[in-house]
């Protein structure tokens, strides 16, 4: 974290130090605070030391300021009015929408997914976001947790972490095996151009947020006593691994992103514009009629994109 103005902020080392070794009170007495926790729950902001807001945002972001509140949320509103015509055109012609929300933790997966279903019609669409798997489920084949949520027809699905852990999490903290990392990058390109040959729409999200704009939303969480629960033991085990999500990140996107699966990086450093270009990026790929093209236009591609291949 590095607090505007704050000659004695943390370095890097010490940041993720405080995440490990200290409490909420701890944080309190060495001057950091959440403003916003109660009148703006949607986007608290860590104060520094000196009391102005960390803006840690700012690292590798390519605007210099933070897309306003206003723009947000009329933007937001016309957007969500377009999900809701998407969806009912699905309900029509018993279209499937499969929509994966993968990345970094705090990159702004699970704000994303709040505001895509925060007017939808509940009937029309599921949240999953899978526990660990039972003792049952690590014999059986990797997909088979996965297939039954699935969308029937006229149904979104929208998976909080999909099976693309096995790609990056669970190699990184040592949740699988070499050979079943190794089947699983064989076999996912299959697995979804079988999806997309059966008819399903398939969108895969991976949220990227810069490592100090990462500590200072876990910080958050250590403070804010509503976000506490999001703050787990993995979490804090994986702050010192952040080259090895890198590289087994770069070696997914290299061998899963194929033509009826790209990838979509969603640069997530300011969250506002990270979810409104989310929502650009599916309702660009549903022909539902009606659709406002001046409103959906293009994505921002500054803020998502495919992955950089080598």
């Amino acid at each position: 974290m590095t607090p505007t103005g704050a000659d004695e902020s943390p370095s890097l080392e010490e940041a993720i130090e405080w995440l490990r070794e200290l409490s909420a009170q701890n944080l309190a007495e060495r001057g950091l605070s959440v403003e916003g926790t109660f009148d703006e729950v949607d986007d608290p902001v860590l104060l520094g030391a000196d009391g102005k807001p960390v803006e840690t945002w700012r690292e590798e972001h390519p605007y210099d300021v933070l897309m306003s509140r206003d723009d947000y949320e009329s933007t937001k509103r016309l957007l969500q009015i377009e999900l809701l015509k998407a969806q009912t055109w699905l309900a029509e012609t018993g279209g499937r929408l499969v929509i994966g929300f993968d990345g970094r933790d705090a990159a702004g997966k699970g704000g994303t997914i709040k505001r895509f279903i925060e007017h939808l019609n509940p009937r029309g669409f599921r949240v999953v976001a899978l526990p660990a798997p039972t003792t049952e489920e690590q014999a059986q084949w990797y997909f088979q947790r996965y297939v039954p949520h699935l969308p029937t027809a006229g149904e979104i699905v929208l998976f909080d972490r999909s099976w693309h852990n096995r790609a990056v999490v669970e190699p990184v903290m040592g949740f699988c095996e070499p050979t079943d990392y190794d089947e699983f990058i064989r076999s996912a390109p299959l697995f979804e151009e079988m999806l997309v040959r059966s008819g399903i729409t398939l969108v895969k999200f991976w949220f990227s947020v810069s490592r100090r704009e990462q500590l200072t939303r876990l910080t958050i969480r250590r403070i804010d006593p509503v976000r506490q629960w999001k703050l787990s033991a993995n979490d804090l085990a994986s702050l010192d691994r952040w080259d090895d999500f890198t590289n087994y990140k770069n070696e997914m996107f290299r061998l899963t992103h194929h033509d009826h699966g790209p990838w979509t990086i969603v640069r997530s450093n300011d969250k506002k514009r990270g979810r409104i270009e989310a929502m650009r990026v599916v309702l660009s790929q549903l022909d539902y009629p009606t659709k406002d093209h001046t409103l959906v236009g293009q994505p921002d591609p500054l803020i998502v994109g495919p992955p950089v291949l080598d």
